[in-house]
């Protein structure tokens, strides 16, 4: 019973280490697109939202990466 148990946490772990990528595209991607967004609507033709955003969604995305990796430790 123990191994099936092990068995199930290592499926467990492979399928959250398949989506970080995915959750780590939508959360830059999601940022940029609101970033110039704002440039288009706030901005006088400068992409100041646009890299703030994208900068932060990067930390924002590795940060959700490390805590990820972190819980599948325990």
């Amino acid at each position: 019973m123990d191994s099936k148990n092990s068995h199930h946490k290592k499926e467990k772990s492979w399928i959250a280490l398949i989506n970080i990528p995915f959750q780590m595209g939508v959360i830059i991607f999601l940022f940029s697109y609101l970033g110039i967004w704002l440039d288009e609507k706030y901005s006088n033709g400068g992409s100041l939202w646009t890299i703030v955003l994208s900068l932060f969604s990067v930390f924002l995305a590795l940060y959700n990466v490390l805590r990820q990796v972190k819980n599948l430790n325990k």
